[in-house]
Formats: C-alpha cells, sequence, structure tokens
C-alpha cells in the first residue's frame, strides 16, 4: 500500500470536501508516460486500499510484457473514531490516507499491450476505485 515516508502533521484538518460541487482538475489530465489510461470523470476520495487493489487487477491483466504508471499518491490522512465511542473526547486515531481526485485526473497509464488487453485491464481496474472512471488512449 501507498503511503508518505514522513508526515509534518499526524492529523490534517477537514476541509469542506462535497464531490457534487467540485470543479475539473488543471493537473494531470493527459496521458504522460504510457499508450493508455483511466481517467476520472466524478470526484472522490480514493484510499491507499482501493489503489493498490487496482494495481493488483493491472498486473495480472496485463501480464509481464506490459508496464503500469500509477499517476495518484495517497498523502491526505483520515481519521476515524472507535467503534461505540461516545461523542466528545477529541479527534480519532489516523486510519490511513486518501488522495483527493477530481473529474479529469489521468489515475493510471498502461503501455506495452494491445488495445484490447488495456481495455479489459482498465475496465476490471476501474470497478475497485470510487470514482467513475473511462478508458482513453493516445492520439497519434
Amino acid at each position: 500500500m501507498l503511503f508518505p515516508k514522513k508526515v509534518k502533521h499526524r492529523k490534517w484538518q477537514s476541509n469542506r470536501w462535497n464531490p457534487r460541487f467540485t470543479h475539473t482538475e488543471s493537473r494531470g489530465i493527459t496521458l504522460a508516460y504510457g499508450a493508455y489510461g483511466l481517467k476520472a470523470e466524478s470526484a472522490a476520495r480514493i484510499t491507499s486500499n482501493q489503489i493498490e487493489a487496482a494495481r493488483r487487477v493491472l498486473s495480472r491483466t496485463i501480464g509481464k510484457t506490459g508496464r503500469i504508471f500509477i499517476r495518484i499518491f495517497p498523502d491526505r490522512p483520515y481519521t476515524a473514531k472507535g467503534a461505540e465511542t461516545p461523542m466528545g473526547k477529541g479527534k480519532g486515531d489516523p486510519q490511513g490516507f486518501v488522495c483527493e481526485v477530481l473529474p479529469g485526473r489521468v489515475l493510471f497509464e498502461l503501455d506495452g499491450v494491445t488495445p484490447e488487453i488495456a481495455k479489459e485491464a482498465v475496465r476490471k481496474a476501474g470497478t475497485k476505485l470510487a470514482v467513475r472512471s473511462r478508458f482513453i488512449t493516445r492520439v497519434i
């Protein structure tokens, strides 16, 4: 799983996050490394577990010849209070890390495989993520 080596602050303040009222991404919106990619079409917070599950599906589907590029990194910690804990008594303990994704962000890129294999791999990986996504190709 992906997580930062070192963080300046253990817990972040929660910003006002509403996926319905977000703008589109301005960075990381084109393919940079591979010929095929998975692009987000909605906003969401993607956990490191979801990224790892999608990476595993991609690597199993494309085989040894293909190459995978992960274009997102979970650097935002999220917290949760324990089960059956009363209100108050401060903020919960850190549970893991998430990546805030806006519409238009390229999540994964593939190279070295046929378009059919890439499309199937991206379809399978998209089901593991908490975001609507689509298959994109490099314009030649």
